[in-house]
């Protein structure tokens, strides 16, 4: 098999200097693999580092960080084939998680599993947003 690592630069205006956290943590933003890009779990923390209060805020900034990584790519969003989302507090943040959701994601939409969960990797943190995305040139 081969699989191609996306390397997110460190001077990114989208990550800024959460890039970081790749190499802290040992993980890659995301791998190209028969002909699919596997997008590893994003948050909302901003490119500074720190962590908004409000939902609609981290869902976007962890949807925007998506968006570039498929733009690193070529991609854009309606390569997305499916989605996880993981929310602490889901009763009191879907409303939130939603209406950003509907600014940012249009159609084609992918496939999209919403899990409630008791905590993050951080405190504060709100949301985090896996993905997968089919490359155009791939086989069906």
């Amino acid at each position: 098999m081969t699989a191609h690592t996306v390397e997110v630069p460190e001077d990114n205006a989208v990550f800024g200097q959460t890039t970081s956290a790749f190499a802290s943590f040992g993980y890659s933003a995301a791998v190209r693999a028969h002909g699919l890009l596997f997008i590893a779990g994003t948050i909302g923390r901003r490119a500074d580092g720190t962590i908004p209060d409000t939902i609609e805020e981290q869902t976007e900034i962890a949807l925007r960080k998506i968006e570039e990584i498929l733009r690193l790519e070529n991609l854009d969003t309606s390569a997305l084939v499916d989605v996880t989302s993981y929310h602490v507090d889901i009763r009191r943040q879907l409303p939130g998680f939603i209406e950003a959701k509907k600014r940012l994601v249009r159609a084609p939409y992918p496939t999209w599993t919403i899990i409630g969960v008791s905590g993050l990797a951080s405190p504060g943190l709100l949301v985090e947003i896996r993905a997968t995305a089919a490359y155009p040139d791939a086989p069906r």
